[in-house]
């Protein structure tokens, strides 16, 4: 398992100057960015991740409601090899008929994904908890309805806010999951309130321990009321510590 930044996280920064933004990241000492929306800037953002020995093993995309085929090129061309789909509204997740038709959307992303050669997964916000669905949540009903190779990426602290514990459900998950969103905070949607890892109420090691099929843990804010830069070199050294490296990206 490896640590990644997600790259929305730094976005005020990245749309002032994207080559500093990501030097900066690496210099904080990660080794692995997350990408969101990389289609508009997939020629600067892989020219800085290059310079700077940057990899990005998933990106975040709206597959469902923009070109596949562009955000499939693009990701190739940047190395991405998960795209991700972030974002489908609360309103989507209220019945079976809406959440079967996402996941029918998102099978045939992954059917197109694999031609190539990108793996299509899946993040989550906290309405997909806060809804019920044939006695479960709406996360897992969907989980349910994916193909095999279909990923989730867990957000974690969406999971805690949305009323469920969130070791929890990534037990029940299970090997599905193969990123998680790494947050902390006061468990509420101001998301200026978020804090980096380990200081907050999420017991983030734990989180990290549930998820036992896990590639990459993704740290994000949302947003946050200090030095964003400050805030997730905190997060990495908090991380690092736990895992006992001086570098994110290294095997656990």
């Amino acid at each position: 398992m490896s640590y990644s930044i997600q790259l929305y996280t730094l976005r005020n920064a990245i749309q002032v100057d994207l080559p500093g933004t990501i030097r900066k990241v690496a210099e904080i000492g990660f080794t692995q960015v997350e990408p969101y929306n990389f289609v508009a800037t997939a020629k600067e953002l892989g020219a800085a991740l290059k310079e700077n020995g940057l990899t990005a093993p998933s990106g975040h995309a709206p597959l469902l409601s923009e070109d596949q085929d562009e955000i499939f090129a693009a990701a190739k061309d940047l190395g991405i090899a998960t795209v991700i789909e972030p974002f489908i509204p609360a309103e989507r997740w209220q019945s079976a008929g809406d959440i079967q038709a996402t996941a029918a959307s998102l099978n045939a992303a992954a059917r197109k994904g694999a031609e190539y050669g990108i793996r299509v997964g899946y993040h989550n916000h906290q309405w997909e908890l806060e809804s019920t669905v044939e006695g479960g949540t709406a996360l897992e009903y969907f989980a349910d309805l994916l193909d095999p190779d279909v990923v989730l990426e867990v957000d974690t602290y969406w999971v805690a806010v949305g009323g469920q514990d969130p070791v929890a459900v990534l037990d029940r998950l299970g090997d599905r999951v193969k990123f998680i969103h790494i947050k902390d905070g006061p468990l509420n949607t101001d998301t200026k309130a978020q804090q980096p890892a380990g200081q907050g109420k999420v017991a983030v090691l734990d989180v990290i321990a549930a998820a036992r099929s896990l590639e990459v843990g993704v740290v994000e804010f949302d947003d946050y009321a200090g030095d964003i830069f400050e805030g997730i070199a905190e997060s990495l050294a908090y991380l690092n510590a736990a895992q006992g490296t001086g570098t994110a990206g290294a095997n656990a």
